[in-house]
């Protein structure tokens, strides 16, 4: 019975989604740049150590998320929590950008700055899938 409970957590659409962010949060910044200075030193999340912690965070906070199945409404509270999380982390990427361009540190900016952006959509699709399974469980409970 434990594991049809399991398995009926990894069909869900929302489940892919969160492993979608897990993956863009764990592993894509360790391989995606976030920006270039000046003398051409190219700058990983890993470099950055606030940066990597906050990449890592949101990566566990979807994995909590994946695990919250029984309960939708905490995983769709938790899921928010992460947007929040990559909504400030996208503030400090475009703060960054914005006051440091030109002659500064940052001469080329990284496609890893778009990553908060990647996790926010992928988290907002996640809420939508528990939204519609909440709705349908409502609905199918006004039924009996």
């Amino acid at each position: 019975m434990h594991f049809k409970q399991e398995l009926g957590m990894l069909q869900r659409v929302q489940t892919v989604y969160l492993v979608v962010v897990v993956l863009l949060g764990a592993l894509l910044p360790s391989f995606v740049s976030l920006w270039t200075d000046v003398n051409d030193v190219v700058v990983f999340a890993k470099d950055t150590i606030l940066v990597s912690i906050a990449f890592y965070v949101s990566a566990a906070l979807a994995i909590v998320a994946i695990f919250l199945f029984k309960n939708r409404k905490n995983q769709f509270v938790v899921n928010r929590l992460n947007m929040i999380l990559n909504l400030f982390l996208l503030g400090f990427f475009v703060y960054r950008s914005l006051n440091l361009s030109g002659e500064s540190n940052i001469s080329e900016k990284g496609i890893g700055m778009l990553i908060p952006v990647f996790s926010i959509v992928f988290l907002t699709l996640a809420n939508r899938a528990i939204k519609k399974d909440e709705d349908l469980v409502k609905s199918v409970d006004r039924l009996r």
